[in-house]
């Protein structure tokens, strides 16, 4: 009898938690579980929804755009204290198939782990390889002096959005838009 009254009054400390959703409904189960939270007047239980975005660079058509990719496909970050009825609403949102964890309790992210996720997000430093290339990677430059050649890239400055290459044994500082994978 004692257990099922401590299972009735779960409760937990406010933390991060992940939500696992179906791919590509990640927006839509933010913005449902967002209405949720303020019908049914739960802002003091669940405190934000975050969907980790980052910014990213791709080329396309020999352009350098900036495109909004998620971090982690599949995945919402919910702040909240954990007790039935947050669980409840957040677990029968359309599009969640549940939470990182066991099914009744789920794992918090540690506190460590959470600010390292949240200020790589404001800072954008999500992942090292924004500009979607790597030291040692080979290389085709597509423009300029040294088009169709081939290099590899020995620094990347993704502030500057620069590379430096070596091109027959020779350094060649490119601009991004310059060179492509291959």
């Amino acid at each position: 009898m004692e257990k099922k009254v401590a299972e009735s009054e779960r409760i937990s400390e406010r933390a991060w938690y992940v939500v696992h959703t179906f791919s590509g409904y990640e927006k839509k189960v933010k913005a449902t579980l967002e209405r949720k939270i303020a019908a049914q007047g739960l802002e003091d239980m669940i405190f934000d929804v975050i969907v980790p975005m980052r910014d990213e660079s791709e080329f396309k058509d020999g352009r350098r755009r900036v495109v909004k990719k998620k971090v982690f496909p599949g995945y919402v970050l919910v702040d909240m204290i954990v007790d039935n009825k947050s669980w409840f609403v957040v677990r029968n949102t359309q599009g969640v198939t549940g939470f990182v964890g066991s099914e009744k309790d789920p794992i918090p992210l540690s506190p460590e782990e959470a600010e390292r996720i949240l200020t790589e997000l404001i800072d954008g430093r999500a992942a090292d390889d924004t500009l979607g290339f790597q030291v040692n990677d080979n290389v085709r430059i597509i423009d300029g002096i040294f088009e169709n050649r081939l290099a590899i890239i020995k620094s990347i400055d993704a502030e500057k959005q620069r590379l430096k290459v070596l091109v027959e044994d020779m350094p060649v500082d490119l601009d991004v838009s310059q060179v492509e994978k291959i």
